[in-house]
């Protein structure tokens, strides 16, 4: 056992809920805040990390790997607790090493990102070691990169894994080459990470309802305040953006706007076109909240004009086909179950993956680990869990449309059924 081994935080964690009659972390209304206090027992980071760390293990485990190498900047924040921006999450110049019955080793960006680190994160009890970058060094990245995975063999030596199989979560052609010659058994380590995140601790649950609840309050905003003839496309992604980093959020990902004609084919990214009286408005956020939890969801708003006979048809088919889907995602209700019920579209001609009549799970990315897609679900059924999260979305996508409509909402999986994070309200007088 090494300090980090406990056991996992149970759901309601621990608390007397005779009054609330749920987990906390379920009720999407009970929201907290991410400041510390003396009081009250707030999202508590600690566990959050503790929590994090034995899922990681427990699923290493369960995979019989000797230890998991990751790159992927949200991996290495999930088995480490760091984060330090987000431009330097994907592109090979940090990660980290959780060894089997060790402690995880965070290899940073030397020099002025290290220190940080090293001021930032006690919890690694010293153990930040510099990163050895290798990617972009042309005559040299052969030796640069022999020289990282040298970094990350010292560790799986001093603890006594380095012949057990390697879990990578990902690597570019120069480092598999390394491995290889290294004589490292290298296997995915995405069957460890993607099982880990996919079900969500408690704590991770308290920060995707903050996150959930800026989400909803830059949508009143849009709709009251900001949404108006003669302003364009890009100055509501501009507002959005300004609201959600004053507001504390790490990174906003992507806030779509698409108006108008830009919604039929949708066109996934904002303009500069300007937003004209009747237009239908789709925006999609997509934002990493001041826990590191993501929110992302989508309205769709008519402006300053009634939705017309056909529009109300639309946004109904969108509501109810989202809503018939998310009934669906209970414990025990396999992934087939879900996709039974979103709309056939190119999932079903092409057989492939659109991101428009879909689900993913959500977390600390944008897409977590798991989708739900008619292209494959149908045939290859998963079973859900309990504290799963995801965001449904569906788009009554039909061609020779002037304009159309998309919605998606945010989830948790409970024994009981869904459980919506998202609170931002539909146009009722298209729902009768």
């Amino acid at each position: 056992m090494t300090t980090n081994d406990h056991e996992l935080t149970p759901v309601g964690k621990g608390m007397d809920l005779s009054f609330l009659g749920k987990p906390h972390e379920h009720d999407p209304r009970r929201v907290y805040s991410t400041t510390a206090t003396d009081w009250q027992g707030r999202v508590d980071f600690d566990r959050m990390r503790r929590d994090r760390l034995a899922r990681a293990r427990m699923k290493m485990e369960e995979h019989d790997l000797g230890a998991v190498v990751c790159f992927v900047g949200e991996n290495v924040r999930y088995i480490t607790g760091v984060f330090q921006g987000n431009w330097k999450n994907n592109i090979f110049i940090r990660y980290c090493v959780l060894p089997r019955g060790g402690e995880p080793v965070l290899f940073e960006t030397a020099g002025s990102d290290l220190e940080c680190a090293k001021i930032d994160a006690p919890w690694l009890n010293g153990n930040i070691r510099p990163a050895i970058t290798w990617k972009w060094a042309e005559s040299a990245e052969e030796m640069m990169a022999d020289k990282m995975v040298q970094s990350i063999i010292d560790v799986l030596k001093s603890n006594g894994v380095e012949g057990e199989r390697i879990g990578l979560d990902i690597a570019d052609p120069s480092a598999m080459a390394a491995f290889e010659r290294a004589g490292l058994k290298t296997v995915s380590a995405w069957p460890v990470m993607s099982g880990a995140r996919v079900i969500k601790t408690p704590d991770e649950l308290e920060c995707l309802k903050i996150s959930s609840a800026f989400g909803d309050t830059s949508f009143w905003k849009i709709e009251n305040e900001w949404l108006k003839p003669g302003v364009r496309e890009s100055t509501i992604t501009a507002k959005v953006n300004e609201y959600l980093y004053e507001n504390g959020f790490d990174f906003v990902y992507d806030i779509i706007v698409a108006s108008g004609g830009n919604t039929s084919p949708y066109r996934r990214w904002h303009t500069d076109k300007v937003i004209r009286q009747g237009d239908l408005v789709i925006v999609d956020q997509n934002a990493v909240g001041p826990g590191g939890y993501f929110v992302d969801f989508v309205r769709c708003f008519k402006v300053d004009a009634p939705l017309s006979p056909k529009e109300k048809d639309l946004y109904k088919e969108c509501y109810e086909t989202m809503y018939a889907a998310i009934e669906m995602m209970k414990a025990g209700n396999t992934t087939a179950d879900v996709a039974s019920k979103l709309p056939k579209y190119a999932d079903d001609e092409y057989g492939t993956v659109t991101l428009q009549q879909f689900a993913h799970s959500i977390g600390l990315s944008l897409y977590e680990g798991m989708w739900i897609s008619r292209a494959y679900s149908l045939d290859y059924p998963v079973v859900l869990e309990e504290n799963m999260y995801f965001a449904c979305e569906t788009f009554a996508g039909h061609p020779g449309l002037e304009q159309t409509v998309r919605l998606e909402e945010n989830l948790l999986v409970t024994k009981d059924g869904p459980v919506l994070f998202t609170k931002h309200p539909f146009y009722d007088e298209a729902l009768i």
